[in-house]
């Protein structure tokens, strides 16, 4: 049986923006947040060492 292609993102998993602002950026997940509200964001640190927060219904595991 295929491993599953959206298993949850953790701290450490490389990854890729597939929607919004930073669509088509891509790094290793760094930080991760959930709000009052339920939303998950999480920091993005690209191999430049720039950094952003998304939201993580818009990332997919793997580079």
């Amino acid at each position: 049986m295929p491993a599953k292609t959206n298993a949850p993102i953790k701290d450490g998993d490389a990854c890729m923006v597939i929607a919004g602002t930073h669509k088509g950026k891509s790094g290793v997940v760094r930080d991760m947040n959930t709000s009052k509200t339920g939303a998950v964001t999480i920091t993005v640190v690209q191999a430049d060492g720039e950094r952003f927060k998304t939201l993580a219904k818009n990332v997919k595991r793997g580079a």
